[in-house]
């Protein structure tokens, strides 16, 4: 574990059986896991503990991830153990604008998976469009910034997004995510979403819901402070950093968002909870 003043004795994670982890630069990177990564996994399962994937990319649903861990990682999961930031943005419009037409800035898989929840979804700039939504879209393109930007401007709805990541990890280094494409968005048209994913508290509290651990058993795991520290800070559980993605050791020092635990990547926290 890094020697920083924000970290705790590595001894009380022992005591953690609910691991809700951020993907992207904390498990994996692209198609490649994180070497640890599998181990840690197999660990959980045999303390019965439970792990839920509390990604902010809404680029793929959770059948697609299953799918993925499947063929690029030779890991088996199941469908409910990934929250992503689109599902918890399928869950709040499920409730404030059902029956309502909503224009959406995103990939296909996102508007499918709205759609098959019966939301009824738009990429046209329409008059009477009742809110605005906007995703990490890997498939952008001007068109698309043209029309969300003219939905903005000549109507009155309101505009909500799935995080306000400005960077997604990727093989190379990284790339513009949904927070990036939003600021793009605002500083042409003035408005400003209201962010549905992390570091919203709601997808630790659904995940406690769904598991039936307590908030001590829990540990949210991720790269990045000011979404998936955060996020935990905001649930009052306890957290942990990898300085494998956005955020390095150095960032620790100021930070209004301090990780309970630090790591140099996922196979030092690994071996932090291996007997």
């Amino acid at each position: 574990m890094l020697n920083t003043k924000k970290s705790r004795n590595t001894e009380s994670l022992k005591e953690k059986k609910l691991f809700l982890f951020d993907i992207d630069g904390t498990l994996a990177v692209g198609d490649t896991l994180y070497q640890g990564s599998a181990d840690l996994l197999k660990h959980i399962e045999r303390i019965g503990g439970k792990a839920y994937y509390i990604t902010n990319n809404s680029t793929k649903s959770g059948q697609d991830y299953v799918k993925k861990f499947r063929s690029a990682f030779g890991l088996e999961t199941s469908e409910d153990q990934f929250i992503t930031s689109g599902y918890m943005t399928l869950r709040f419009l499920l409730e404030e604008f059902c029956g309502k037409k909503i224009f959406v800035l995103g990939t296909r898989s996102f508007l499918a998976q709205l759609q098959s929840a019966g939301l009824e979804v738009t990429e046209e700039a329409e008059e009477d469009v009742d809110c605005v939504v906007a995703a990490y879209d890997s498939e952008l393109t001007y068109e698309k910034l043209i029309r969300i930007s003219r939905v903005l401007q000549t109507t009155d709805a309101p505009f909500y997004a799935t995080n306000p990541d400005l960077c997604c990890p990727v093989d190379f280094g990284f790339v513009p995510d949904c927070g990036a494409i939003c600021r793009m968005i605002t500083d042409a048209t003035g408005k400003e979403p209201v962010y549905l994913g992390k570091p919203s508290r709601r997808v630790v509290d659904l995940c406690l819901e769904l598991s039936g651990f307590r908030r001590d058993e829990t540990l949210v795991v991720g790269d990045r402070l000011y979404t998936d520290i955060a996020c935990g800070i905001n649930a009052g559980v306890d957290t942990c950093v990898v300085f494998t993605g956005e955020a390095q050791p150095e960032d620790m020092k100021d930070t209004p968002f301090p990780a309970s635990f630090a790591f140099s990547n996922i196979k030092e926290l690994s071996a932090a909870l291996l007997p």
